[in-house]
């Protein structure tokens, strides 16, 4: 049922699919917003095929990946290709106050539930929608998923090592996990303006645009200097040592960053040898630059004697930025993920009990409301019935036409690598 969160009250209807969109409205669900999650036996979600899977028992609704996107939200499925599910999409947006769309653009358009199809049956939506590249201009029909957009950002050609090929952040698809930041930005302005003006408005985000935003200084040191930013591995130009050291143990890790001459006599005392520290070598961040390969041998040699975990506590309490290079296991086990409850363990309808990452930040006077991703047309009759009031009669046309499918509908299912 509707949460007591701080968008409570707020009704979204999520057309979305895949990540960005879902990951958007997800992080407005935990917050408390009532979201309606419209998908299909017909058509699956890909989300819903890829891994990891519970227990590594593949099924659509076993996918830890399509979880994280879509908790606290409900799901009913809808053929939108149905004269009834057209019909059952209007009503949907009637109710909402905001509609959310992760299709190629045009397509909501062909189907009649453009954002002018929308402003007729609700004069005050917020319609929300998020692709590729954005709904108008020469390339707007691009077709293609977070990798695609990450490599034109320009994210790919600086990622990587000096004399190698480009590599993707975050499986490629770093862009997936930068834009549903910027869409809730805009979502809350929009909701925001509509509440003092009474106006509701069309958001039309690029994902490749929210992409590039990240890179803003290096575009402005293009544009003064002519300098074109290249791939440098873990190295920064106004820093070293800047890298990430080999530790004790089997791929164990730590990243060290010494932005400063304070902090790096503090790492020479560390490692037990401040005459380091003065050495014509290192003795300044353009001598270090020049003898990088010299300074992170020798750092390296210290780091791994020492676990990861050792050498970070003690450059820590240095004042000397360093961090464990952790893996799933480490987060689950860290003592302050741990305190501040980062992690929570939910009971999922098929899954079991399933482990959900909680909203990076806590509002005191109005808590979240996180709980657990549906089944493929788990709120079927909680949508139709407490939310949308139709009666028995209307419900079972619908489902005599197929416009809310259901198993029956499903087609062949192949996991996703």
């Amino acid at each position: 049922m509707p949460g007591k969160g701080a968008l409570a009250g707020v009704k979204i209807v999520d057309f979305g699919r895949v990540f960005v969109n879902p990951n958007t409205a997800m992080r407005l669900a935990v917050q408390g917003a009532t979201v309606v999650r419209v998908e299909s036996h017909t058509a699956l979600d890909l989300q819903r095929m890829a891994r990891p899977y519970k227990d590594n028992m593949s099924g659509l609704n076993s996918s830890g990946s399509f979880t994280g996107s879509n908790n606290s939200k409900y799901s009913i499925t809808v053929d939108l290709r149905k004269p009834k599910g057209k019909e059952l999409a209007m009503k949907l947006i009637r109710w909402a106050d905001v509609v959310m769309i992760g299709m190629p653009p045009g397509a909501m358009e062909k189907l009649g539930l453009g954002y002018q199809d929308a402003r007729k049956l609700k004069p005050d939506i917020i319609y929300f929608m998020s692709s590729q590249l954005g709904n108008y201009g020469p390339y707007s029909a691009f077709a293609g998923f977070g990798n695609h957009a990450s490599a034109m950002s320009g994210l790919y050609s600086l990622t990587g090592w000096p004399d190698d090929e480009p590599m993707g952040q975050y499986s490629g698809a770093y862009v997936d996990a930068t834009s549903p930041r910027f869409g809730v930005t805009a979502i809350m302005a929009a909701l925001d303006c509509r509440r003092r003006t009474g106006k509701g408005q069309v958001i039309d985000q690029s994902q490749l645009e929210a992409a590039t935003q990240l890179l803003l200084p290096l575009f402005m040191d293009c544009a003064i200097t002519g300098r074109v930013a290249l791939r440098s591995g873990n190295r920064l130009a106004y820093a070293s040592p800047h890298g990430v050291f080999r530790c004790q143990g089997e791929d164990r890790w730590l990243a060290i960053a010494v932005l400063d001459e304070r902090e790096w006599r503090s790492l020479c005392r560390v490692m037990g040898k401040p005459g380091l520290a003065r050495d014509h070598r290192f003795a300044t961040v353009e001598a270090r630059k020049k003898n990088e390969d010299e300074l992170e041998k020798l750092i390296g040699e210290w780091t791994g004697a020492h676990t990861a975990e050792q050498a970070m506590d003690w450059l820590q309490a240095a004042g000397v930025p360093a961090g464990v290079v952790n893996n799933g296991k480490d987060l689950f086990d860290d003592p302050q993920l741990k305190h501040r409850g980062h992690f929570r363990f939910l009971q999922h309808s098929v899954m079991g009990v399933h482990s959900y990452s909680s909203p990076a930040y806590r509002l005191s006077k109005t808590p979240d409301q996180q709980f657990p991703a549906p089944a493929l047309g788990e709120h079927n009759e909680f949508v139709l019935k407490d939310i949308l009031k139709l009666s028995d009669d209307d419900i079972g046309d619908l489902f005599v036409e197929g416009a809310v499918t259901t198993d029956a509908d499903l087609p062949e299912f192949k996991a996703l690598a």
